[in-house]
This record gives structure tokens, C-alpha cells and sequence, in this order.
């Protein structure tokens, strides 16, 4: 039997809640801090998270209005694991173009802390429909979090490697840093 794309989407995201096994009325709404120290530092350090409840899409092939469907869970709010992309190869900056539009930072970063130090940082980004600077903002949201150091790693690693150096223990990357995201609509 073959399943439309949305029907098998559908179909996925009631075998992945049934697969968790949690009572009736169990709401995913971690906090920052839950976010960071149990599930991106986790999949930065190649560990299996505590749950599989995130799914991994590249956020910035997608219109945010075509994500919901490509979630493991959720609702109102979608949480997703994403490569980070650079605007130029050799460059910092983010590159924050997605299908039909654009992600543009709002506000200032807001560092996650857990046990007392900074582990974090969340940013918070909105939707615009078009291309800068005359994008039409939307309704849609999203946190991105990224670990504190993370660019500190990436500028340590060792040119023509995809292993980095943290404090005497090895993580291994593969040339991407990846990031969390939480998409909601308002």
C-alpha cells in the first residue's frame, strides 16, 4: 500500500509517539536550559539523546509553514536539529535564506546557562516572505540555539580534519555544526 506524503507523515509521527509510550496529555515544552544540556550537547558530542523526539531537517531548504509535516512531534510548536550553513565558505556569518523567504535576527542573544556556567545561546529569528530588505515579516518564529563555544570550536579545529580538540577529549564533527531550532506560529 502506498501513503500520500501527508498521510505518511501523519503515519510516522503516531508510530514515533507511540513508540515513546507516554500517557495521555504528555506536553514536550523543555526549558532553554533542557534544550541545550540534554539534547545539543548530547548530539554535538555524538551521544544518542534521552528521548528521540527531535527530528533532523535542514531548516533552510523549507518555507516554515512546510515544516510541521517533516516533525516527530508536535503540535503548535516543532523542535528540529539543523546543519548550520555559512553565507561564505570561508566566513562566520550565517547563511539565513529558506525556500521562499528569509530568517532575520531579532533581539539580543540570550545566553542558556546550566550548572552555574553558560552551556548556550538562544537567538531569536522571524519569518519575512521575500527577498531582504523588502521581506514581508510573517507570524512564524524561531529559537536557535547553538552551543556557547561553538565557534571557538570551529576555529579550533584542525585544517583538513573533521575531529575537534576540547579540553584533552576528541568530538568528532562532520563539517557541519549543527543547531537546534523551535519553530512556532503564532
Amino acid at each position: 500500500m502506498v501513503m500520500a506524503p501527508a498521510a505518511a507523515q501523519q503515519q510516522r509521527r503516531r508510530d514515533a509517539e507511540a513508540e515513546l509510550n507516554l500517557p495521555p496529555g504528555f506536553r514536550f515544552h523543555p526549558t532553554d536550559e533542557e534544550l541545550v544540556a540534554h539534547y545539543l550537547c548530547a548530539r554535538a558530542a555524538g551521544r544518542r539523546p534521552p528521548v528521540s523526539i527531535i527530528a533532523e531537517v535542514d531548516l533552510y531548504r523549507f518555507d516554515p509553514w512546510d515544516l510541521p509535516e517533516r516533525a516527530l512531534f508536535g503540535r503548535r510548536e516543532w523542535y528540529f536539529f539543523t546543519p548550520r550553513d555559512r553565507k561564505y565558505p570561508n566566513g562566520s556569518r550565517p547563511n539565513r535564506a529558506a525556500g521562499s523567504g528569509y530568517w532575520k535576527a531579532t533581539g539580543a542573544d540570550k545566553p542558556v546557562e546550566h550548572g552555574g556556567r553558560t552551556v548556550g545561546v538562544k537567538k531569536a529569528l522571524v519569518f519575512y516572505h521575500g527577498k531582504p530588505p523588502r521581506g514581508v515579516k510573517t507570524e512564524w518564529i524561531m529559537h536557535e540555539y547553538r552551543l556557547a563555544d561553538a565557534g571557538a570550536r570551529a576555529r579550533a579545529r584542525k585544517p583538513g580534519t573533521g575531529t575537534l580538540r576540547v579540553s584533552g577529549e576528541h568530538l568528532a564533527v562532520s563539517r557541519r555544526i549543527f543547531f537546534l531550532g523551535f519553530i512556532s506560529s503564532l
